[in-house]
């Protein structure tokens, strides 16, 4: 698939990874659909896109609301007049242990934050998921639907949760890669291992050399990277049902 003047959605939008692959799309002259909560962040990633030249539409819109999704997807094909290719990025991180013990009082990670990454990471990627591909079956196009995971989703002490979400949209890439060939749609995951983001930069300089000594490349992922990552899934059209992990070799 060609990514110029293709369009393109992206969920988490407005921010760190969702950001740079939007730029990343709209430099190859791809149309692009930004999605996220965080209305200034869009604001800031839609007129970087536009400086490249292309179209970009802003959508302001809980990943996590059913009939939220399905308006923002009906609005994008209307702008757009067909949607080629989905990114889902938008995720929600709550780490903490399952149950933790100190001075022999034991807590327990909540329900609501259980609850609040599954709704945003698993629920969010799959009414996104599906309401894309109505969309390009509706209009006929030979699409692709990138999903987010992690190396976290081998599970990863502290993140319950968000290990178990990341597992969750793994494989729903591939289900949605063996339902969907049938109408020339390809589905595939990207697994990011630790990655230099605003929240890495903000950590304590001996944690983050900790986070690297993980790492055989001996450095942090840059975000870049990751987006190259999603412009080859994009461009490779043999490419579905298959977890492209650019990890820097880590394993958790």
């Amino acid at each position: 698939m060609e990514v110029k003047n293709g369009v393109f959605a992206i969920t988490g939008a407005g921010q760190g990874l969702g950001r740079e692959m939007a730029i990343t799309l709209a430099k190859l002259g791809a149309q692009v659909a930004l999605i996220d909560l965080n209305e200034e962040g869009l604001l800031e990633t839609s007129t970087l896109c536009h400086e490249e030249g292309v179209k970009a539409v802003m959508y302001c819109m809980d990943v996590s609301d059913e009939e939220a999704v399905v308006n923002v997807f009906q609005r994008i094909v209307h702008d757009f007049g067909h949607l080629d290719g989905l990114i889902n990025n938008a995720g929600l991180l709550r780490d903490g242990m399952l149950v933790k013990v100190k001075n022999d009082e034991v807590t327990k990670m909540s329900l609501d934050h259980f609850q609040a990454v599954m709704d945003v990471n698993v629920t969010g990627t799959f009414l996104c998921g599906r309401e894309a591909a109505v969309r390009m079956i509706e209009t006929g196009r030979h699409g692709v639907i990138i999903n987010i995971s992690s190396v976290s989703r081998a599970g990863n002490m502290g993140q319950t949760n968000y290990s178990a979400s990341k597992a969750a949209v793994a494989t729903m890439a591939v289900c949605w890669a063996k339902e969907l060939g049938r109408y020339g749609i390809r589905a595939a995951a990207i697994a990011p291992g630790v990655i230099k983001t605003a929240m890495t930069d903000g950590m304590k300089p001996e944690a983050r050399e900790r986070l690297k000594q993980m790492v055989p490349l001996g450095r942090l992922g840059e975000a870049q990277e990751i987006a190259q990552s999603v412009r080859f899934i994009i461009e490779n059209d043999y490419y579905t049902g298959r977890v492209l992990e650019t990890d820097g070799g880590i394993r958790l």
